[in-house]
């Protein structure tokens, strides 16, 4: 990969090192010169060059022989997430949600054919994944994720999918065919279920946030482990919940 000047595609190499530096110091908490520069095929002394220069906007701090993710980064990713009015409009009703459902729960809007998770709010009994704000998902993989895909425009669904499922678990739905279907059924019932699809042993269930001109917004969901995450509460008592939120934050979202 070029890490000076422009590529064929005429984008900037530096700033494509830079950034993927700072995804690796993400990944792995903090890094050091060398490690960066052996993961990335890079020379250590453009590794040193991109740090030091990142380290002067304060985007990383030095910690001994390593580097870590620097406190500026709070501002930005708040400025990103607080753009949107599902942010502003989800806070309380995902919080009242989450306490009557007393698991997790979590509103997500699409960005570049993925999930990106704005909010998130947990019981004090609800489970902490790997998931957090900010964190990117496969959409089929997700209740959230399929919630939009469902009530998505087809041309745009279309876009989306165009290539391999990403196969998580045993139970994601790595078959065009029939995530189109089960998508179709997520249209009539209006919510969707996440069985293990992309974590074994976690379940949710996800609805579409729509305008009043049936517009896509974003999706929000509740998860919890398969232990209660089951029976009459999951597949009917849970989606009541879960839809009526859905209705609320998208009347929110429309007129705020």
């Amino acid at each position: 990969m070029t890490t000076n000047g422009n590529d064929a595609t005429g984008t900037i190499g530096a700033t494509k090192t830079s950034f993927r530096i700072v995804e690796h110091i993400r990944d792995h908490d903090a890094s050091g010169v060398s490690e960066i520069a052996n993961d990335l095929g890079i020379s250590k002394s453009t590794a040193h060059n991109h740090l030091k220069t990142l380290a002067e906007l304060d985007y990383v701090v030095r910690q001994g022989d390593e580097y870590a993710l620097g406190l500026k980064f709070l501002d930005l990713g708040d400025h990103a997430r607080t753009r949107h009015a599902l942010y502003h409009a989800s806070i309380g009703e995902m919080d009242d949600l989450v306490e009557a459902v007393g698991e997790r729960g979590q509103v997500m809007v699409e960005e570049n054919g993925r999930g990106v998770y704005i909010y998130q709010v947990k019981s004090e009994q609800g489970l902490q994944t790997d998931s957090h704000i900010g964190t990117t998902v496969d959409l089929h993989t997700t209740s959230v994720g399929k919630s939009y895909l469902a009530f998505c425009d087809e041309e745009r669904r279309s876009e989306i999918l165009d290539g391999e499922l990403t196969r998580l678990t045993t139970k994601t739905i790595d078959d065009r065919d029939a995530l189109e279907a089960e998508l179709a059924t997520i249209r009539e019932r209006g919510y969707a279920f996440n069985d293990e699809e992309r974590i074994t042993g976690m379940r949710a269930v996800g609805a579409p946030i729509l305008s009043d001109d049936e517009t896509i917004l974003g999706a929000i969901s509740v998860s919890g482990p398969t232990t209660r995450m089951k029976g009459e509460w999951y597949h009917t008592e849970v989606p009541e919940m879960v839809t009526q939120a859905a209705r609320v934050i998208g009347i929110r979202a429309t007129y705020s």
